[in-house]
């Protein structure tokens, strides 16, 4: 894990290719915890998850190891929430070039009001080119939570940018694991309950599926590297045994 913030122990890791995972271990969370970006690098580079606002300088001077952050095109998140994009307008005045991109439901109900740009609304299945990378957007509202929540796919690398699901607690986890990331996600869902419990979970987790995933990049935690198709499977199965 390649240190950039000794302060903050902030990480900078490349989990696919030309994709960069900044991560910051906090304490906030009983028994530590991690925020994680992720930074596809390309003709239009893409940051997918802002972090808290109060996290910007250190995220920044993460992403400015790889890249100028006025080069920055894209700004993403999977549903509103501070550590999904808490810092969206800083990022903005940042990144003059850049713009939000979202759901549909997203830009319609929060981010057009909040944000100082307005927002890329992506429906289902829409597919967006960041020239040799290219990300589909897929709804999965309510999954863990937000009505706007969805989930990005960078095709060419088969990862799942997969927010909140599989969220793992600690502060002290490698970058990148081939171990199974359900049992232990599944420890902390029980702890703190944060999924809205929506009778679509099954059909939406199968639906992520079906891409076959082969890297799932966790907002929380370390990314999982193998067979990602099998892991949302799992999750949907413990779903279902409560």
């Amino acid at each position: 894990m390649p240190l950039v913030n000794p302060k903050t122990g902030t990480t900078v890791d490349e989990i696919a290719e030309g994709i960069h995972r900044i991560s910051t271990p906090v304490s906030e969370v009983p028994g530590g915890f991690t925020f994680n970006q992720f930074l596809i690098m390309d003709e239009e580079p893409l940051l997918f998850h802002t972090g808290p606002r109060k996290l910007f300088p250190v995220v920044k001077q993460a992403v400015e190891t790889l890249v100028p952050a006025s080069w920055i095109r894209w700004i993403a998140f999977s549903h509103v929430e501070s550590d999904e994009c808490g810092s969206l307008n800083e990022w903005l005045a940042a990144a003059p070039g850049a713009r939000p991109v979202c759901s549909q439901v997203a830009a319609m109900v929060s981010v057009d009001d909040m944000a100082d740009r307005p927002a890329r609304g992506l429906a289902d299945g829409e597919v967006l080119k960041l020239g040799q990378h290219m990300v589909k957007w897929i709804d999965a509202p309510h999954l863990p939570h937000g009505w706007e929540c969805g989930y990005m796919m960078e095709l060419t690398t088969s990862t799942l940018l997969c927010g909140d699901l599989f969220t793992q607690g600690g502060a002290d986890l490698p970058a990148i694991t081939k171990d199974d990331i359900v049992e232990t996600s599944e420890i902390f869902r029980r702890q703190m309950d944060y999924f809205s419990h929506t009778t679509n979970a099954d059909v939406l987790l199968d639906k992520l599926a079906e891409e076959e995933p082969e890297v799932l990049a966790c907002m929380h935690g370390s990314t999982y590297q193998g067979d990602g198709g099998a892991m949302l499977r799992s999750l949907a199965k413990s779903f279902r045994k409560g």
